[in-house]
This record gives structure tokens, sequence and C-alpha cells, in this order.
């Protein structure tokens, strides 16, 4: 019941998350106003603003202009509920589940603007390295390894950058990697690295095996590194336990 209960509150997050991307993208504030139709700006009724239910029920059309509602509406709902019930199962009812709640927000508004917009915001993830750092620390984390984590997070793609003159990566990966590295701390932050760039070679593979995209097509890296993360978060020791078993 208690899963049941974390996933349907996951579910109402993901639906402010979508409200968060929505309006960072047009600069108007999450904090206020109800929610309204991005095509004919009619504010939406609460008996269509349920997660899932009301997409399913009004079969993916505004109830106004019948215009198409996007998928990512639902499909951020549904991943964010999930999320919530696996971080649940694997840590229970603790500070550390309620933490990881806060970042996995974070880190959906950063997948999902990126992976829309090609673009990272500092207003997102400056003040996010600041709460990672404060929630990490209030949970018995050591601030050493805490800070060890954001600065080779941060340098290794600031190293990047500056090598490539951003052809390889976007200053945005910095601070994201630094944002990773005190989400994690080290060691957890080179499992993270390592899943990102595994899946993102075999997502480069298949969309140009499925001609979705040439070798010099510019594709987002905040999403793989976002997932990555919270990956990590979740089975970080279990990863670093079965690499750390193949070199030994």
């Amino acid at each position: 019941m208690i899963g049941f209960i974390i996933f349907l509150f996951g579910l109402a997050i993901g639906s402010f998350l979508n409200v968060i991307v929505y309006r960072l993208n047009i600069k108007k504030s999450f904090l206020s106003g109800r929610s309204f139709c991005p095509y004919c700006k009619k504010i939406i009724a609460w008996f269509d603003n349920i997660p899932l239910l009301s997409f399913i029920l009004l079969a993916g059309n505004c109830r106004q202009c019948k215009k198409k509602i996007s998928w990512q509406y639902p499909l951020v709902e549904l991943v964010t509920g999930l999320v919530f019930w696996l971080i649940y199962l694997r840590f229970g009812l603790t500070g550390q589940t309620l933490v990881y709640f806060i970042f996995c927000g974070i880190l959906e508004v950063i997948f999902i603007y990126d992976l829309k917009y090609y673009l990272i915001l500092d207003t997102i993830s400056l003040p996010a390295i600041l709460l990672a750092l404060i929630l990490n620390l209030l949970l018995g984390q050591n601030i050493l390894n805490l800070l060890l984590g954001g600065l080779l997070g941060g340098g290794f793609f600031a190293f990047q950058y500056y090598v490539s003159r951003g052809r390889w990566v976007g200053d945005g990966d910095i601070r994201l990697g630094a944002l990773m590295g005190v989400m994690l701390g080290w060691p957890y932050l080179l499992v993270a690295l390592l899943v990102a760039y595994v899946v993102g070679a075999i997502y480069g593979l298949v969309a140009i095996g499925l001609k979705k995209k040439a070798m010099k097509s510019e594709v987002p890296f905040g999403p793989f590194l976002t997932f990555s993360t919270l990956v990590a978060m979740l089975y970080g020791q279990l990863i670093l336990n079965w690499y750390l078993n193949l070199l030994y």
C-alpha cells in the first residue's frame, strides 16, 4: 500500500515537473498560477489535470480546443511515479529516500529541458549544486567526498570543453558534472560517467544504424548524464562491485 501511495505521489510530482519545464521555457513563474493549455491558453479544470487519468479520459486532447496533448506529459508522470517507487523499494521510508525524490525531480527537469531545447539552464543546475551539497551533508555524507566529486565531475567536462573549444560538450555539462559529483560523491560519480558513455555510445550506434542520426549530428548529452546519475543513485554500489569483481 505504501509503495502505491509513493507511486501516486510520484505521478503528481511528475505533473508539476512538466509545468516547470514549460514555464521555464516561456519565462513564466511555475510557483503561481493555474495550469493552462499551451495552445488555447484556457485554464485547465482540476478534473482535467489528474495525472495519467485525465490524459486517458480526454484521449490525449485538450477539452477546450481539441489540440493534441504531447505524450511528454503522461510519460513524465509515469516515469516519475515509477522512479519514486524504485527509490522507495531501495531505501525504504528514510531521509535518504526523501532527498533522492528531490534529486530525481531536479534531474528530470534537466533531462527534459536539454532533450527538448538542447540547453542546460544555470538557473536550475547552479542552485541545485548548493542544495544537493546541503541535503547530502544533512544525511551525514562526508563533505570532502562530496566536494571531490563535484570538482572531478565539473573538471572532467571543463577539460573536454576547453580542449575541444566546445565541440565535444557544452558549457552546461560542466555545471551538470559538478552537480552529479555533489549528488553522488566519489566513487559513484565514476559509475554514473561510465553508464552515461556506454548508454550514449549504444544510442549513437543504433541511431546511425537506423539512419536517424549522422556521425556529425548534434545530440544533447544531458539526458544520458541525468539518467546515469539516477542509475548510480539506485544501483551504484552493485555496479561498482560488479566492475571491481571483473578486475580482480
